[in-house]
């Protein structure tokens, strides 16, 4: 690997980090998957079990495996959905918020850690790259692909245009 081409170092960074934060969190004491699970739901609200696993790129069972293992920890509540009976709709439980937000407070800490081991001028420059990279990504198709138009409307009628992209 040549570490100074842009992908490759892109890509070290994130399998680095991502590792790091899975040592570091513990995943909640979850599975993997149901970290991934448990965050987007923190982030989105609820969600039907579907779009769930589209948004984290899962097959059907592997989602519907998690949710029903975090259910019977009392983390998610899974219901039939009101605007479609053919689907179920996930809701973190106050357990589950709680869970979520001890994650996401756990993670920031070790971002903080990581940072603090920078110069204040390393800082500045990680943060300024950090942002750009964020906005590229967000208008990048590829990465965006799975997600509703930036909104979270958590109940929401199936559409003909709904259709996964990836």
């Amino acid at each position: 690997m040549t570490e100074s081409a842009p992908g490759s170092l892109l890509r070290e960074v994130a399998r680095l980090y991502t590792r790091a934060q899975r040592v570091v969190a513990d995943c909640c004491r979850t599975t993997s998957t149901q970290c991934h699970l448990l965050t987007e739901l923190g982030r989105s609200g609820p969600l039907p079990l579907s779009e769930l696993g589209t948004r984290v790129s899962l097959e059907k069972s592997w989602v519907s495996r998690a949710v029903e293992a975090m259910a019977a920890r009392g983390l998610v509540s899974k219901e039939p959905n009101p605007l479609d009976a053919r689907s179920w709709l996930v809701t973190l439980t106050a357990d589950g918020e709680r869970t979520v937000r001890e994650l996401n407070q756990t993670l920031d800490d070790h971002a903080q850690q990581l940072l603090a081991t920078l110069s204040e001028r390393e800082r500045a420059a990680v943060e300024t790259s950090l942002l750009t990279l964020l906005k590229a990504l967000r208008e990048d198709p590829a990465a965006t692909c799975c997600l509703p138009p930036s909104s979270p409307p958590a109940l929401r009628e199936p559409t003909q245009d709904s259709k996964p992209c990836c």
